[in-house]
């Protein structure tokens, strides 16, 4: 893996983040896109876009750009934690949405 350990463990908090607060992010989607069978859609791009902004924002705090082995890893999280990212932008029978 090239991406260091301070990055990963900060992207594996993001991705935790947004999946807590994807409640946010489908009423975000839900303003955007009235649509509501392409609101958990839209929310996912959404969150993978925060969390692929915050990946960007780590190597310009350092002065640095992702080379494509970061990059590579990046997507291979991203990939990994799909799956719980899209559950949690699923809706509820319960939601408002």
């Amino acid at each position: 893996m090239t991406l260091s350990n301070e990055i990963q463990k900060f992207l594996d908090s993001q991705i935790e983040y947004y999946i807590n607060q994807a409640e946010s992010y489908k009423e975000l989607a839900q303003e955007y896109n009235p649509d509501a069978n392409s609101v958990p859609d839209t929310a996912f791009g959404i969150i993978i876009g925060c969390i692929y902004s915050s990946f960007l924002q780590t190597y310009a705090n350092q002065n640095s750009t992702p080379n494509s082995q970061d990059v590579e890893e990046f997507t291979k999280l991203i990939i990994k934690n799909s799956k719980k990212i899209k559950e949690s932008t699923q809706i509820d029978d319960d939601s408002k949405l």
